[in-house]
């Protein structure tokens, strides 16, 4: 039975949600504010994440970044369930890492696909390899690091972003960039980018 968890403030459509996925066959988990659902993530990731952006405590994009930071839940799919529609809103969700973004209002039985299809991607990318880690990439001649930076690299993150992820000042994540580059011999990020992938395989 896959566990589902929910981090909405509004009561009524929270408690309808959550209502209407155990009768799907969900087990499934609530909180009202970006603060107690971060913890209780923590605590037992689930297998997959309904979260509101426009939370108290801690908004969504913020709940994001730190599932992201850390290696317990970066790979635990979120889909964003928010009445935040806007262009911007959707990139900054989709660049932090969000899986998918469903606009509200939204019907019921949208929200169960869209878990539904998540759960299937998500049970096929693991069965057909193991997730990629940065310690993977110390085989090609990386510090600890600078693996790091690679695999963010990889995961399509300018340096702004990586400097955020890994709590890192923006100078000395372009510096760690440029001796990438020169240690594996490329010339841009794109050819760094190729040669993780290929050695995630």
């Amino acid at each position: 039975m896959p566990a589902i968890f929910i981090i909405e403030d509004d009561t009524a459509f929270r408690d309808t949600l959550a209502a209407c996925l155990r009768m799907e066959g969900f087990e499934v988990s609530v909180a009202g504010d970006g603060d107690r659902g971060l913890a209780l993530v923590r605590a037992c990731p689930p297998d997959l994440l309904l979260c509101d952006i426009g939370l108290p405590a801690r908004d969504g994009l913020a709940l994001l970044d730190e599932l992201r930071r850390n290696p317990r839940t970066a790979r635990v799919p979120v889909i964003f369930l928010t009445a935040r529609g806007g262009y911007h809103d959707v990139r900054a969700g989709m660049n932090l890492g969000a899986d998918d973004y469903l606009v509200k209002p939204v019907e019921l039985d949208d929200v169960v696909a869209a878990i539904r299809a998540r759960l299937r991607r998500h049970e096929a990318a693991n069965q057909a390899r193991p997730p990629p880690s940065p310690e993977a990439l110390r085989s090609l001649g990386l510090t600890a690091r600078e693996a790091e930076i690679l695999f963010w690299i990889a995961e399509g993150k300018a340096n702004a972003e990586i400097a955020i992820i890994l709590g890192m000042n923006l100078p000395t994540v372009k510096k760690h960039v440029h001796h990438v580059l020169e240690k594996l011999g490329v010339e841009n990020r794109t050819s760094a980018a190729n040669l993780a992938h290929q050695r995630f395989g």
